[in-house]
């Protein structure tokens, strides 16, 4: 018999997954026979699979040591990274800062990610112990592509992790961009159709339904203009792969320095490599009182000075 105690970051997680976590190699339908069998037991009592853990809670777990890992993973050497802003933070969640070019998440190219950053930010204030966590590590819960910047909400605890996600979800978090285009886009509120292609990773914008296309819906205001360039404001009502980047882009207003949607011509006339798109402000709508992130109804976070207010102010200075 093994016990585990559950953590802070263990509240609210399902006994299953839990349990999953905490061994290797345990076949799913032995998991769910232990359970049937009462070799699973929380604080001392029978226990179900759909249960939820709540931090303290004693979980006993009569299963061959064949099944438990032979000892903790080594803990890796430190990695230099860049450094990390933090744009907000409170108990429950940070505000980031993405930059151009880093990944949010981890992929083959072994490149760096946002993810990684945030969590050896909290390592190193002693806000997240990899080797003690059985089931949790701080997370994401929104992303940008690679090429796009601003802020990004990451969790520190798995509370935080599934109530923002349900936030998200009935779209009680309104994000709002700055984006550079070639040409002004016609202002308002605009409704297209995309589908997205898993070839080269590039979505399809159209103006009636059909079918694999789905429902998009982008605000759109301009801010200012110099020459054949615009400031944008832009709101997004849903949150399609590209769903800015595509949609200006059928309005015929690329951003600037695209590379998927936009002017190849212009992109390299102006020096732009990477898109001239920033998410500026995360907006928190009517929490609900029970949510642990009640504390952010009706708050909005933005990201003071965005470097792109001054790649355009670089734009109105040269000769049009």
């Amino acid at each position: 018999m093994k016990g585990f105690t559950a953590g802070k970051n263990e509240e609210g997680v399902r006994l299953s997954r839990f349990v999953q976590s905490v061994t290797a190699g345990l076949p799913t339908s032995m998991l769910y026979k232990s359970f049937r069998n009462k070799r699973i037991k929380v604080n001392g009592r029978r226990a179900a699979p759909e249960d939820r853990l709540h931090e303290g809670d004693l979980v006993e777990l009569y299963l061959n040591d064949e099944f438990f890992p032979a000892g903790p993973a080594k803990a890796p050497a430190p990695r230099r990274r860049a450094p990390l802003t933090v744009v907000y933070e409170d108990d429950a969640l940070a505000v980031l800062y993405k930059p151009p070019h880093l990944l949010c998440h981890p992929d083959r190219t072994g490149d760096d990610s946002l993810v990684e950053a945030f969590q050896d930010y909290l390592a190193q204030k002693g806000g997240y112990d990899p080797q003690a966590e059985a089931s949790f590590s701080p997370a994401l819960c929104n992303r940008l592509d690679r090429g796009t910047e601003g802020l990004v909400i990451g969790a520190k605890s798995y509370p935080a992790l599934r109530d923002m996600n349900e936030l998200i979800r009935r779209d009680l978090v309104r994000k709002e961009y700055l984006a550079i285009t070639l040409g002004a886009p016609p202002q308002g509120r605009h409704t297209a159709w995309l589908r997205h292609s898993e070839a080269g990773n590039k979505v399809t914008v159209r103006a009636a339904p059909a079918e694999g296309y789905k429902e998009i819906i982008t605000d759109v205001s301009v801010e200012r203009t110099t020459g054949p360039f615009a400031l944008c404001r832009i709101g997004l009502v849903t949150g399609r792969t590209h769903q800015i980047r595509a949609h200006l882009a059928f309005l015929g207003a690329p951003v600037l320095g695209d590379v998927k949607y936009g002017s190849r011509k212009w992109n390299e006339r102006t020096g732009f490599k990477t898109q001239a798109l920033c998410a500026v402000s995360l907006t928190f709508g009517a929490i609900p009182a029970g949510s642990s992130l009640f504390g952010l109804c009706g708050r909005t976070i933005e990201l003071q000075q965005p470097r792109l207010l001054s790649r355009f102010a670089a734009l109105e200075a040269l000769p049009h």
